[in-house]
Formats: C-alpha cells, sequence, structure tokens
C-alpha cells in the first residue's frame, strides 16, 4: 500500500442499520471478523470495544488504534468507508501497517458477504498462512484467475467446486464456493520485497451447513496441500 492513510471502500446490498448493528453488535462481529481461533473474543473486545467513539446517528466509528468506519446510505443499500489510521510512533508496530491493512479488506468483505449472503447465520472457518516469496500466490496456484463477477469452476485441492468471483484487490481475490453451502473463500499473496523478506500468503475458509466430518476433511486436504507451498514464518501480523 502506497497510500499514506488508505481508505477501503466497499458497497454492501444492506440498509445502512444493519451495516452499522454488524459493528457495534458482538455476535454479529463474529460473523465476519477474522476467523475462528482461541483469542477471537478477546480481539473483538479489544477492537470494537475498548476506547472506541461511536456516532449512531452519523454512523461514525473510530477504534481505539485511530481506524475509522463511515457507513452511509447509497442507492441499493450502503457504502463503508475505511480509512486506516496514520502511521504511529512505534517503528516495530508500524512494520505490520500494511499487513493490518490487508487483515481490513479482507474483514470488510467477509462483512459484505455476512450481510448480503447470509444475515444472522454463524459460519465455521479455516486459516492458512505462511511464507510467500514464491513468484505466484494460492489463487494462481488453483488457477483461479476470473475476473470479478465471473462465474468459475475449479478443482480446489481435490474438490469440485463451482461459484463466484466475489472481490479482488491488489493482493487479495475472494470466491463464493457453492459447496461450502455459499461459502467465501479469500486467498491473499504478497511477494518478498525489503520491507517483508519473506513475503506472505493467507487463505480463509468460510462455511456454512457443513458437517464437522466435512470440515475436517476439507481442513486435511489443505493442511497437505499449504506447507509444502507457502511454509510457516514467524512474520506473522495480528489478525487485524
Amino acid at each position: 500500500m502506497s497510500e499514506e492513510t488508505p481508505r477501503i471502500v466497499v458497497t454492501v446490498a444492506a440498509p445502512v442499520e444493519a451495516v452499522w448493528d454488524a459493528l457495534r453488535d458482538k455476535k454479529k462481529i463474529q460473523h465476519w471478523h477474522g476467523w475462528e481461533y482461541e483469542g477471537l473474543d478477546a480481539e473483538i473486545d479489544l477492537i470494537f470495544f475498548t476506547g472506541f467513539t461511536a456516532d449512531g446517528e452519523t454512523h461514525t466509528l473510530e477504534l481505539h488504534g485511530g481506524d475509522r468506519f463511515v457507513v452511509e446510505p447509497q442507492e441499493g443499500g450502503s457504502k463503508i468507508t475505511l480509512t486506516r489510521a496514520p502511521h504511529g510512533d512505534d517503528p516495530a508496530w508500524d512494520a505490520y501497517y500494511d499487513d493490518i491493512t490487508e487483515g481490513w479488506i479482507t474483514f470488510v468483505q467477509q462483512l459484505r458477504f455476512a450481510l448480503e449472503r447470509h444475515p444472522g447465520d454463524a459460519r465455521r472457518t479455516l486459516f492458512y498462512s505462511g511464507a510467500g516469496d514464491r513468484s505466484t500466490g494460492p489463487a494462481d496456484q488453483l488457477g483461479l484467475d476470473a475476473a470479478v463477477g465471473a462465474v468459475y469452476a475449479a478443482d480446489l485441492i481435490g474438490e469440485a467446486v463451482t461459484g463466484q468471483v466475489w472481490f479482488r484487490s491488489e493482493h487479495q481475490v475472494g470466491l463464493t464456493v457453492d459447496q461450502w453451502g455459499d461459502g467465501l473463500l479469500v486467498l491473499s499473496h504478497v511477494g518478498a520485497s525489503d520491507k517483508k523478506a519473506n513475503g506472505a500468503a493467507m487463505a480463509v475458509l468460510t462455511f456454512y451447513e457443513l458437517s464437522d466430518n466435512e470440515r475436517a476433511a476439507i481442513g486435511k486436504r489443505w493442511q497437505d496441500w499449504w506447507p509444502q507451498r507457502y511454509p510457516a514464518t514467524e512474520e506473522l501480523p495480528p489478525s487485524s
């Protein structure tokens, strides 16, 4: 990200009140923020309910770190504008600035997906990350190169899947997956650079209405596939 204070703008086919509720109701935040892990509840408390300011009339939310959400009405729904906090005075934390921005891109798209496709539905997730110094990211490795809005069919690590390309950004692609109960797959890749010697790759898999056995089988295939291509690295940022 080259902007000093990047802005993430997403339109959502849902009323402003529904979007605002999804930002202020902890149970609903759990439907889109991050992914399942032991510390998710504490993370949500820290980010969304500690040292924040919220104005329900203007639908403006500033988080304790300075990231600022504004939700506005737009024809057909709402517009979410997330303006990142400016860089701070802590070089160690600022080293993760771009990673946190990428995390917010993922999460805001997961918010949009939850509201448009699964309002009120609980999710299950799987998460993978690792070094991204390969020349190609996981989307390229898996042949997922269709344009936004395109319908696709692919062999996804031994599973025949279909869906639609949900979004693309500079480093990410999101795809709906019919076979995951109308789920969502988000893949990201940042190549090696002076700022990130090992690069970074990430996958978030979101499921609805799958049995534990089905989810475990998918997880086994991904766990066998992922580390061979994107081995673990200690250069992982916070999840937001």
